[in-house]
């Protein structure tokens, strides 16, 4: 039975995919467009030496914006090698998740407090207590759910830790997976896309029996 909380909860779900899915309504196409495979490394390539930091902040700057992120990692790839540009891919990937879990942690909850009230944030708190692990590392390799997830993770105030590992085992893979395909000059992505949803499974498992 659905309960009026949950309702409530899933109204504050849909403002957060709203609020997401609108960017890439309007300004999607321009920014696949300019941000081609070429195209984002060339505009890296721009910043020299810091070149790695712009990557980072174009993957930070998918929270509001419709950056197609898994080909900024795949020029990262392409830039630094599937290695090192793993490596960075994997903590542009894990800052971005961080960043929305703090800003609606410390920002966002008046608001979804406001539009559903605190027995709805109740309800979605348990909800990522049991399952918030799988729902934070299974959604990196998906499109739009990393964004949402994270938001949702932050409202309902996941614990730091467990959302922090979880996020890491959902962005190295990803990471990794994106930055060898760049590397690799691989312009068919699905076996990256079936390792980048696989390996947040074995990692998650480990990291539960970390946590404990």
């Amino acid at each position: 039975m659905i309960t009026p909380e949950t309702k409530r909860f899933a109204i504050i779900i849909a403002v957060i995919l709203t609020g997401i899915i609108v960017p890439f309504m309007i300004w999607g196409e321009r920014f696949d467009a300019a941000l081609s495979l070429e195209g984002t490394r060339a505009w890296m390539a721009q910043f020299g030496a810091w070149a790695w930091l712009a990557g980072i902040l174009l993957l930070v700057a998918d929270i509001a914006l419709p950056i197609p992120s898994t080909i900024v990692m795949s020029a990262l790839g392409l830039t630094y090698g599937w290695f090192i540009g793993g490596c960075i891919a994997s903590v542009g990937s894990f800052l971005s998740g961080l960043v929305a879990y703090t800003f609606c942690r410390w920002f966002g909850r008046p608001a979804a407090r406001w539009i559903a009230g605190d027995e709805a944030l109740s309800k979605g708190s348990s909800i990522f207590d049991k399952q918030g692990g799988w729902l934070v590392s299974m959604s990196r390799w998906m499109p739009v759910l990393p964004e949402a997830v994270a938001c949702l993770a932050g409202l309902v105030k996941m614990d730091l830790r467990r959302f922090s590992l979880s996020l890491a085992c959902g962005s190295l893979p990803v990471g990794f997976a994106f930055a060898a395909i760049g590397a690799l000059g691989n312009t068919h992505p699905g076996w990256a896309i079936a390792l980048s949803g696989l390996l947040p499974i074995g990692l998650w498992i480990a990291a539960k029996r970390f946590l404990k």
